[in-house]
C-alpha cells in the first residue's frame, strides 16, 4: 500500500495500476465480507462490457462524489448501471448520466440483480486513468435546486473548517480563520457541520450550511468562493464547478498527490498546503493574503486602497 500511495501522490497512476493488478490476483478467491466495508475489495477484474454493474458506495460522501463521475463511461461499456449510494446523497446524484437505477445504501444485500459489482473507489482503476486521461470536466454534479446569487456586493465566502474526528489533523483551528471576516468586502458563511458549528460565533457571518446535501449544494452556487478543509464539501463544491481553495495538511491523502497547487480531479480547486505537520499559521496567512487580493480585485469600492505590507507576496 505504501508504493501504491507513493506512485498515486507522483501522479504515476500507471504504476499504481500494476500493483492494484497484482492486488486483484493475490486475493482471488479470498472472502473480505467479514471486515468493515471500507476495507472491502469488491471488483474481482470482471470487465463491465454489456453485463449489469453495482456501483456499491462504501467510503465516504465525498469519495462518491469524486467518483461518480465515472458513471458515463460506465454506462457507455454496461449493459446497466445501478449504483448503490448513501441516502443523504440520492437527490443530487439522481440527474447523473449513465445512472439508470439509484438505490439507498444500507447494512443488508442489494435490491437489485447484477453481474458485476465494483467498489466506486475502484473505478479509476476499472478504467486505467492516468493524469491525461482522467474524466475532469465540471460541473458533473448540479444542485437540484439553486439559490439565486445574493445582491449584495462583495464576496460571499463558504467556510468548513473541522474535518470528520478520524482524522484530526484535517482540522483548522476557527481561530486562525477567523480574522478572514474582517477583510473589507468579504462576508463569511459558516457551511460547516455537525458538533463543530456549536464554535462558530455570530459575528463572523451567517450560517448557510445545510445537512441536507441537496440545499448546501444549492448554497455553493450562491457563493463566490469556498473554503474547505479536506472534506466531503470541498468535493462537493468542486464537482459542481465552484471556485475552491482546500486547507491541506503537510502529509495530505493520495488524490491530492504531492507539490502541486492544482488538482486533476477538479479544475476549479486550488490546493494550499502546510510546509510543516501541525503548522496551520502560514496557510493562515496565504489564505488572507490572497483572499484580500480577490476581494480587492472583484469590488474595490468596497476594500482597503491601502497598499498591502511591503515585501509580501499575495498568492494567486
Amino acid at each position: 500500500m505504501d508504493r501504491w500511495m507513493h506512485h498515486m501522490r507522483q501522479g504515476d497512476f500507471a504504476a499504481a495500476w500494476e500493483l492494484s493488478d497484482a492486488g486483484l490476483r493475490a486475493r482471488s478467491g479470498v472472502s473480505c465480507w467479514d471486515q468493515p466495508r471500507h476495507l472491502q475489495h469488491v471488483w474481482d477484474g470482471t470487465p463491465p462490457d454489456g453485463r449489469r454493474v453495482l456501483v456499491r458506495c462504501y467510503h465516504g460522501l465525498g469519495d462518491t462524489v469524486q467518483f461518480i463521475r465515472y458513471a458515463p463511461w460506465l454506462r457507455r461499456r454496461a449493459a446497466e448501471v445501478i449504483v448503490w449510494a448513501q441516502p443523504a446523497l440520492l437527490p443530487l446524484l439522481a440527474g447523473v448520466p449513465g445512472v439508470d437505477r439509484l438505490l439507498p445504501l444500507h447494512d443488508g444485500r442489494p435490491e437489485a440483480a447484477f453481474d458485476v459489482d465494483v467498489e466506486i473507489m475502484e473505478l479509476p482503476h476499472l478504467f486505467r486513468s492516468t493524469l491525461d486521461t482522467l474524466p475532469n470536466a465540471v460541473p458533473y454534479l448540479h444542485a437540484p435546486a439553486p439559490i439565486q446569487r445574493r445582491p449584495d456586493a462583495g464576496l460571499h465566502v463558504g467556510l468548513v473548517w473541522r474535518s470528520g474526528d478520524w482524522d484530526p489533523t484535517r482540522s483548522v483551528p476557527l481561530s486562525l480563520l477567523a480574522p478572514l471576516a474582517r477583510i473589507p468586502g468579504v462576508t463569511l458563511h459558516a457551511l460547516q457541520g455537525g458538533a463543530a458549528l456549536a464554535e462558530w460565533p455570530a459575528a463572523l457571518g451567517p450560517v448557510s450550511g445545510s445537512a441536507r446535501v441537496e440545499l448546501l449544494a444549492g448554497m455553493m452556487g450562491a457563493l463566490d468562493l469556498v473554503l474547505s478543509v479536506d472534506s466531503f464539501p470541498a468535493h462537493l463544491a468542486g464537482a459542481l464547478g465552484r471556485p475552491v481553495w482546500t486547507l491541506l495538511p503537510a502529509v495530505a491523502d493520495w488524490r491530492w498527490m504531492a507539490g502541486r497547487e492544482d488538482s486533476p480531479w477538479y479544475p476549479t480547486m486550488r490546493l494550499l498546503r502546510q510546509d510543516h505537520a501541525g503548522d496551520w499559521e502560514p496557510v493562515a496567512a496565504r489564505v488572507d493574503a490572497a483572499l484580500r487580493d480577490l476581494a480587492r480585485r472583484a469590488a474595490p469600492d468596497l476594500t482597503d486602497k491601502r497598499p498591502r505590507d511591503s515585501g509580501k507576496t499575495p498568492a494567486r
